[in-house]
């Protein structure tokens, strides 16, 4: 099951976050083999989305980073949006929702 994790973006800035993944003893989950990807979309049924980067920090210590550029957060409506982020296990093709949540685009003034 997937943790529900809001999180607030300022539009026209870089956005990085760190998530640490547990097994379902709470201890760090080992992702070696898995890929991660994840997205943003205005609601769970927008056909259009804006991809995360996603990135494993330490896979086998089950850290994930998630980011976005600033030209990316800036072209982004400020607003409630929804967001997840999942693993695939390469081998088995399984995949699993680690996070989930609202994601605050905060409007930006400067230019």
């Amino acid at each position: 099951m997937a943790i529900y994790s809001n999180i607030t973006i300022d539009q026209g800035s870089d956005f990085e976050l760190e998530i640490d993944v547990a097994d379902a003893t709470g201890n760090s989950a080992n992702l070696t083999g898995y890929t991660v990807a994840g997205q943003i979309r205005k609601s769970y049924s927008s056909s259009t989305a804006t991809d995360l980067t996603c990135t494993f920090v330490n896979a086998a210590q089950g850290t994930v980073k998630i980011a976005l550029t600033n030209a990316v957060t800036n072209a982004m409506k400020a607003g409630r949006y929804v967001y997840d982020v999942e693993v695939n296990h390469t081998a088995t093709s399984v995949k699993t929702r680690i996070v989930e949540g609202q994601a605050e685009i905060t409007p930006g003034v400067t230019q």
